[in-house]
């Protein structure tokens, strides 16, 4: 007959295991309190909406005219922020989100560190989000993302990228740029791509031009185009990566190629193409998915436009379903969206083309251009007094609300008729 198995009696709670028990939960307590106080949310005041802000009433169209609404200060961003329903601006170490029609602020989020640069990303994730990144000593490494519609934080993540760095969209992603090390990251904020100089690199050898500077970038839904300057190479050097590879610290090329010339700047890319502005002279350089040019034509701009690289790399560019328009300095250029060819160029701007009501518009000095898409035929301008009728504008739509980054101020233009 078989031996039973004895099982041993239950265990007692002795008043020692008590007290170890009592002094470790202390502990755990103690560290959490002190990882919360070194953490992104120490020295942040959240003060979100009272409700959802609702979204504003789209244009019916290109109005008579317009009138200005409200102006805010907005240092920390290089272009209208358009998030969700609100338009976000950024300065000092505060971001605001405000209502479209009267500027008025529905929510805002302070830190104690001021802010490097102040972004939309993700707009296919549930509305998309504002993001927000701090700088804490010589980085910019602390990122919050927003609900623009409320202003309550999101996720939370420590970059690596120094001042001036920008926060640019393309697709799902963002990418953080720099002239030295860039890296992109998805709407949970886990980075997808690291590429350069890493500042603390887990491997050696995994990054291929870890020495060669980055002057211009242009991402675009699974591709990202990064314009290089290396040791060694008489020209530029254009490269395409996988923003989304299997190993994040190890990128993932299309191609890497030299260009005919140096001192390029990068465009724009497309689905299979990427557009490259050479200088003296001015020339419009196309390349496809190996790498390979597929057109090359002259560009009615003055040579100066192109002498130097935009600032941060981030060309003025703003886009539709059909064209991508390209603000050279002192000319608006339009692209085909898909092959990036020039379909026409109108002189005398101030800034890119954007959509609004179904029509196209043009920051010129005397205020507003109308233009045909097709053709960039002006029909009419619309009278738009600035403080300076001949500095840059960056132009966005936020329902019926034409809204002009003008140098460290956000201005929201309300149609008159």
């Amino acid at each position: 007959m078989p031996r039973r198995r004895l099982l041993p009696p239950p265990e007692r709670r002795r008043r020692v295991d008590v007290v170890v028990s009592a002094g470790l939960a202390v502990a755990v307590a103690v560290v959490s309190t002190v990882l919360w106080a070194t953490s992104a949310h120490q020295g942040a005041v959240s003060a979100p909406a009272a409700a959802v802000v609702p979204a504003p009433p789209g244009a019916a169209g290109v109005p008579g005219g317009f009138t200005e609404a409200w102006r805010a200060a907005s240092g920390a961003t290089p272009g209208p922020v358009v998030a969700g329903p609100v338009v976000v601006t950024g300065d000092g170490d505060v971001v605001s989100g405000r209502d479209a029609l009267t500027g008025d602020v529905r929510w805002s989020y302070t830190r104690d560190v001021p802010l490097c640069t102040v972004a939309a990303g993700f707009p296919d994730n549930d509305g998309g989000r504002a993001l927000a990144l701090y700088r804490h000593g010589n980085w910019c490494s602390e990122l919050t993302s927003l609900r623009p519609d409320t202003g309550t934080r999101d996720r939370q993540r420590n970059p690596d990228v120094h001042p001036g760095t920008r926060l640019i969209q393309g697709g799902s992603l963002v990418t953080a740029t720099g002239p030295t090390y860039l890296e992109v990251f998805r709407p949970d904020l886990v980075r997808t791509v690291e590429y350069g100089r890493v500042p603390t690199p887990r491997q050696v050898g995994r990054q291929p031009r870890q020495d060669c500077e980055s002057t211009g970038f242009a991402p675009t839904s699974g591709r990202l185009a990064v314009l290089q300057r290396c040791p060694g190479e008489a020209t530029d050097r254009l490269t395409v990566l996988i923003p989304d590879g299997a190993e994040a610290d190890k990128p993932q090329e299309e191609f890497s190629v030299p260009l005919a010339a140096s001192n390029a700047t990068l465009i724009a890319a497309s689905e299979d193409r990427v557009a490259v502005a050479l200088p003296n002279p001015p020339r419009l350089e196309v390349l496809d998915r190996s790498g390979i040019q597929v057109s090359l034509v002259g560009l009615d701009v003055p040579a100066a436009d192109l002498a130097a690289p935009p600032v941060g790399g981030v060309p003025a560019v703003t886009a539709d379903d059909d064209r991508v328009y390209w603000w050279t300095g002192s000319r608006t250029v339009a692209l085909d969206g898909l092959d990036l060819t020039p379909s026409w160029i109108l002189p005398d701007t101030l800034g890119p083309a954007v959509g609004y009501g179904g029509g196209l518009v043009v920051p010129v000095p005397a205020g507003v251009a109308v233009v045909t898409p097709d053709t960039g035929r002006v029909t009419r301008t619309l009278p738009v007094a600035r403080d300076d009728p001949r500095a840059p504008v960056v132009a966005a739509v936020q329902g019926e609300i034409l809204l002009e980054q003008r140098g460290s101020t956000v201005v929201a233009l309300r149609p008159t008729s």
